[in-house]
């Protein structure tokens, strides 16, 4: 179903958004994040009545004003407050319509940036680790199976000694099930190794009495690089969370949207 619902993605957007793949991971989702605030602002300014918008803006700011100056009458401050209140329901439902109207294709373009530019891909016959994570089967051993193509570079069978047991593996480009056997059950994970800006989801959570879930451990992408805010260094969603800000505050001011 899920692999359904990507492939229907692919189909929608990639002739629209891969082009922008071939950019480094920053310019792909800043140019992504101007086209989306931009799509965002113009539905905002068709699907809303912008004269009565700017009217009950200005009406909120009067009655805020004029609730800090009746701060020693609290009955007539309860008046203005419930008044406030009215129009800011009003003002909140105009712009409910074209939040509603982008809130679909904005999902489907996220799912999309997703499944691209969250990670790198694994390259043809690049080192890569996969990981699985235990509830239990201390003591035990597990097996990685995997297709003829994919070489183990660490040891097929391994004891469990810690929550979690990795594996060393590289291969050719293609689509590939590994499996891992343990107490006489076989798990499984797909992985995907190409040049493409693509990959097979990284982790599988599993709901099982043994083991908690498999993952492909694709490098995180950081569009911005080794820079940090306040510590924090964004991945492709924070990247496009600030960016999506900047142009929306940019573009609302352009158009002069209440």
């Amino acid at each position: 179903m899920f692999r359904a619902l990507g492939d229907a993605l692919n189909f929608i957007l990639d002739p629209v958004l891969k082009p922008l793949l071939n950019l480094s991971p920053f310019w792909a989702i800043v140019i992504i994040s101007f086209l989306i605030a931009l799509i965002m602002t113009l539905v905002y300014k068709w699907a809303t009545d912008q004269n009565l918008m700017h009217r009950l803006k200005g009406e909120l700011k009067e009655l805020q004003g004029e609730m800090k100056t009746l701060r020693q009458d609290p009955k007539a401050m309860m008046k203005v407050q419930k008044q406030a209140m009215e129009t800011n329901m009003k003002y909140m439902t105009q712009s409910f319509k074209p939040t509603i109207i982008t809130f679909i294709p904005i999902i489907i373009i996220f799912s999309w940036l997703a499944a691209h530019l969250a990670y790198y891909p694994i390259m043809p016959m690049e080192d890569f680790i996969t990981t699985i994570e235990l509830k239990d089967g201390f003591g035990q051993n597990i097996t990685i199976i995997t297709p003829e193509e994919i070489e183990i570079l660490s040891d097929a069978t391994q004891k469990i000694n810690a929550e979690t047991v990795s594996w060393k593996l590289k291969g050719p480009p293609g689509k590939y099930l590994l499996e891992y056997e343990l107490n006489g059950q076989v798990y499984d994970k797909s992985v995907l190794i190409t040049t493409e800006s693509d990959y097979e989801p990284a982790e599988k959570l599993l709901k099982d009495d043994l083991v908690k879930s498999i993952r492909i451990n694709n490098k995180p992408i950081k569009p911005l690089g080794k820079v940090k805010l306040f510590g924090w260094q964004p991945g492709w969603l924070g990247t496009y969370i600030l960016a999506s800000l900047v142009f929306s505050l940019l573009l609302r001011k352009l158009f002069k949207l209440a």
